[in-house]
């Protein structure tokens, strides 16, 4: 009984000094050609961050301009890959604890207030997840499987991005992980234009990366059926109807990025792999 009772009194010692431990946030954001929305997000993190850094992938706007009127560490890297690119930025941080950001992005006025309250006590855990809410083409999407739950606060020391680009996420283990309140907002794509040419290079970032991989595409499972069960699930069982006609537009051009993903890839295990002909900008957040 003694022994249990002094386990319990060391856990709860443990806890407290956790929770009384007060941290510093390093915020960081990959950018390319991002004038018209990154204000917005560094503006959502003054006032949270204890630092800001910009790893822009030689922007040709006034990105930089806009980020030099602010108090942001501007650092422009070659673009190297999704997940590379947020793995530099993470590891420019002079704080530990990593708060990530795309350029598209901000933070609510809940969520602020809730990562104040997790920098007074960080607790027990190795990072924080946050649900991402997206504005599509001027409506906010709520089902369509995309009110998303990502880790983007975390110590470094326990984790980094990994995936498969353009998909990145923190890889860490939902155990160690809590849901902080309020939402991230993204503003993704204004327009479904903007969405179309978008999903042409992520189709082609994530088919080289697959193939780089040695992975090959079945053409009956991957290139007709997956394309198919990607829409099927997003606007019948994630209830994409509930949100009107973009949410049926937002599942079918989500559904089509899986059919030009495998379609590349399947054509590059047919014939190889072709040189790439253009920069992929890096300031753009995949679905």
């Amino acid at each position: 009984m003694c022994l249990i009772l002094d386990a319990r009194i060391t856990d709860d010692v443990k806890d407290a000094l956790f929770m009384a431990n007060p941290v510093k946030i390093s915020a960081t954001i990959i950018a390319f050609n991002e004038e018209r929305k990154i204000e917005a997000c560094i503006k959502s993190l003054l006032g949270v961050a204890d630092e800001i850094i910009v790893v822009d992938s030689c922007s040709t706007d006034k990105t930089e301009a806009i980020c030099r009127q602010y108090p942001v560490k501007f650092v422009v890297h070659a673009f190297e890959g999704y997940v590379a690119q947020k793995n530099y930025a993470m590891r420019l941080a002079s704080n530990d604890y990593i708060l990530s950001l795309d350029s598209d992005e901000r933070l609510s006025a809940v969520l602020r207030e809730s990562i104040l309250e997790v920098k007074k006590a960080w607790g027990t855990v190795d990072g924080y997840s946050i649900h991402r809410f997206n504005f599509y083409c001027g409506k906010w999407i709520r089902f369509s499987g995309w009110y998303e739950r990502k880790v983007r606060l975390w110590d470094r020391r326990k984790s980094q991005w990994g995936g498969t680009d353009p998909h990145d996420f923190v890889c860490m283990p939902r155990s160690k992980v809590k849901l902080l309140k309020g939402d991230l907002l993204h503003y993704s794509y204004l327009t479904v234009d903007e969405h179309l040419k978008q999903n042409y290079k992520f189709a082609e970032i994530a088919a080289r990366a697959k193939y780089k991989k040695g992975e090959r595409a079945n053409f009956v499972i991957n290139v007709i059926f997956s394309p198919l069960f990607r829409f099927v699930r997003s606007y019948f069982f994630q209830l994409g109807f509930l949100d009107g006609y973009y949410g049926f537009v937002f599942c079918s051009v989500s559904a089509s990025l899986t059919f030009f993903k495998y379609l590349r890839l399947y054509e590059y295990n047919r014939k190889g792999l072709p040189e790439l002909q253009d920069s992929v900008p890096a300031g753009a957040t995949a679905s």
